[in-house]
């Protein structure tokens, strides 16, 4: 049936040719953009998707700007480390060259107040953007990472550099827990009196049938059958007397009737002793040195510190983070050491079992009392602590640096060592950042990038689908005009 009210072939091709608009028009879109999806309207899902990733790129350019600013500033201590290690070995030097009692020792301590005063220019300089890892404890966090979680969640990562104090500071001693119990001290005064042991010749009237070996310290004097004569007595006397003509460093041999007294005044060596076909009273002559001896199984928080008191005098040292008690024991030495009693002498050693010990030896005529301290929630002790009271122009100065350098050598390398380390680390990150990044770019591109071949491929079909649609809709709005010819 045909009508001139209502041309339904007209319809059908003006909706087939808007649909072509429309499609032509999107490709059009998708051409100009670049994009498939260029809002949410194209694709809801995908451009949601889409928005969070790229959310995630912009977050994670604004990581690798930080992380390159972490790693500027990790690079800088890190070079400040090293050059102090440089300083340090160079004052290592000249405190060896001190060993010599025939050099100027003057020169040598200015040499060395130049290359701390060095130091300590280093320290203050080796600052990023106005931040400096060589000096005080609190870590510092460098946004490494945003992490989405399955829910949408995002959490932050960070990589945590620690602090390398390495300034002289001696820290303060807290008014925390009572630390005291962690330290045991031997006694409570250091004399230098020697420690002592006896060797018994058995009651004999005559010496003569008997053999006698004694062993002291490492040198032997033997007597065979028939060497003595006399009495226990004189056997006792003899003995002694050749003892003390070995000459043995530190050992001096008395007699009382038929008991031979060995005294030894060794600061920090113990004597050995052993003796057949006479009666010794102990293996060994315990060094003369009193020992402030360490906690074998308690741990070291950061402000935790411990104080060893010599005469009048009060040496502190606070751990700082991560150390032990060796770090303690060390640090206490070069207190006491720059303190510089005159015959007051240290060492740091440890036992079987594993505890440190701070040994302190008296060598003067008057006795030097002892005590020990400890408390926590103090102020850390710096990392080159005991610097400043190298002093290598006596012989004890100079013996007590040779020890106390390779300490501040060590914590220097260690800083050093844990720099390098972050830097790495942050490099690393940073490049898995770059490439992170590339990678979300591409995805996205995946989601929302159009097709160039394909849209230009439809493009053109397109335009030849218009061309036969506007034809088809001449040929739609024609038909009316043969309804005409009817009524001719």
């Amino acid at each position: 049936m045909s009508s001139i009210l209502t041309n339904r072939s007209a319809m059908v091709a003006l909706q087939t040719l808007k649909t072509i608009n429309a499609n032509l028009g999107q490709t059009q879109g998708e051409i100009s953009t670049g994009l498939k999806v260029g809002s949410a309207k194209d694709n809801s899902s995908i451009w949601a998707i889409s928005k969070v990733m790229e959310s995630d790129v912009k977050g994670y350019k604004g990581i690798s700007e930080s992380l390159g600013l972490g790693e500027s500033t990790v690079a800088v201590a890190r070079q400040g480390a090293e050059t102090i290690t440089d300083l340090l070995t160079d004052i290592k030097g000249k405190i060896v060259a001190a060993q010599e009692e025939n050099v100027d020792r003057s020169k040598i301590q200015t040499d060395i107040a130049t290359l701390r005063d060095q130091i300590t220019s280093v320290v203050n300089a080796a600052q990023f953007n106005g931040l400096n890892l060589l000096k005080g404890t609190e870590d510092v966090n460098i946004l490494s990472s945003l992490d989405r979680a399955s829910d949408g969640s995002v959490t932050a990562s960070n990589i945590k550099i620690s602090r390398q104090d390495m300034s002289t500071s001696a820290g303060a001693l807290g008014t925390g827990t009572d630390l005291s119990t962690n330290a045991a001290l031997s006694a409570a005064a250091a004399t230098n009196a020697g420690n002592t042991a006896t060797v018994t010749i058995a009651t004999d009237g005559d010496m003569s049938d008997n053999a006698v070996s004694i062993n002291v310290g490492g040198a032997t004097l033997s007597y065979s059958v028939g060497d003595l004569s006399g009495d226990q007595d004189a056997a006792a006397s003899l003995i002694s007397g050749a003892i003390n003509a070995l000459g043995i460093v530190g050992v001096t041999a008395s007699v009382s009737t038929n008991v031979i007294t060995l005294t030894s005044t060794r600061a920090f060596d113990d004597v050995s002793l052993t003796s057949t076909g006479a009666t010794a009273s102990a293996a060994t002559i315990a060094e003369r040195a009193e020992t402030l001896t360490f906690s074998g199984s308690a741990n070291v928080a950061e402000g935790d510190g411990y104080q060893v008191t010599v005469g009048s005098n009060a040496f502190t040292y606070v751990a700082g983070k991560d150390e032990t008690f060796e770090d303690v024991a060390k640090g206490l030495k070069a207190a006491v050491d720059g303190g510089t009693i005159t015959d007051v002498s240290t060492q740091v050693t440890q036992n079987t079992s594993g505890q440190w010990i701070l040994k302190v030896d008296n060598d003067g005529a008057s006795s030097q009392s002892l005590a020990r301290a400890g408390a926590a929630d103090g102020t850390a002790s710096g990392g080159l602590f005991g610097l400043d009271a190298i002093n290598v122009t006596t012989n004890a100065g100079a013996d007590a640096a040779l020890s106390n350098i390779e300490t501040l050598i060590s914590n220097s390398i260690d800083s050093a060592a844990e720099f390098g380390s972050a830097q790495g680390r942050i490099e690393i990150q940073r490049d898995f950042i770059g490439k992170l990044t590339d990678s979300l770019k591409s995805g996205i591109g995946t989601l929302i990038d159009a097709d160039m071949e394909e849209a230009s491929a439809r493009l053109q079909a397109l335009q030849v689908q218009q061309q036969l649609g506007v034809q088809s809709l001449s040929i739609a709005n024609q038909s009316p005009q043969s309804i005409l010819s009817l009524f001719r």
